[in-house]
């Protein structure tokens, strides 16, 4: 073989080479975005197993309080019906019902036998861990999100990206509500 053809020939292997690296990269980069979409989703079921619990034991402490319960079961019921392909609404869903069970927690302030009450305090342990996870889920997948995207921004991965039309994930956004200042007073 001539050396022309050599040259031609590695050549060519290291384009294939480049090439099935560059893919490999980007469904490596994809399958740790949905993974991390399923972390979240994971710890919203978790969460949407405690919620009847905790209604439940706050209920019998204060019964006037039924709307807050209400919404809450509601919005629970709303989370499981969103279907998993729409992450927005399961978004929008999940931080509703991260305010109303801040209202159920606000409420054990006015009721001293609620908030001794081993149960809730149990309860509200498990809320409070499982939001932490979500939160820790919303960061991966942001994160995971963040390198799938820069893989198809970047050369040589955005002509495979193209050539197989991957197409770019959104990140999760803090609702607005969520990013103002809380107005402390004294």
């Amino acid at each position: 073989m001539s050396p022309l053809l050599w040259i031609i020939l590695i050549i060519v292997v290291l384009l294939v080479i480049i090439y099935i690296t560059a893919y490999n990269g980007l469904q490596r980069a994809k399958v740790y975005t949905d993974e991390a979409w399923s972390q979240i989703d994971v710890q919203l079921k978790r969460r949407n197993d405690l919620i009847p619990n905790l209604v439940e034991t706050v209920k019998g402490y204060a019964k006037h309080e039924s709307e807050t319960f209400e919404k809450v079961v509601q919005l629970r019921t709303q989370l499981t019906q969103v279907p998993a392909s729409d992450h927005e609404q399961i978004q929008k869903v999940s931080n509703e019902i991260t305010d109303s069970l801040k209202t159920i927690f606000a409420l054990s302030e006015n009721y001293p036998d609620l908030k001794a009450n081993q149960n809730f305090l149990r309860l509200q342990e498990e809320l409070t861990n499982t939001e932490n996870k979500i939160a820790y889920s919303r960061q991966l997948y942001n994160s995971s999100a963040a390198q799938y995207d820069q893989k198809l921004l970047t050369f040589p991965s955005n002509i495979i990206a193209k050539l197989h039309h991957f197409t770019k994930v959104d990140y999760l956004e803090t609702p607005v509500e969520e990013k103002e200042v809380p107005k402390v007073k004294f």
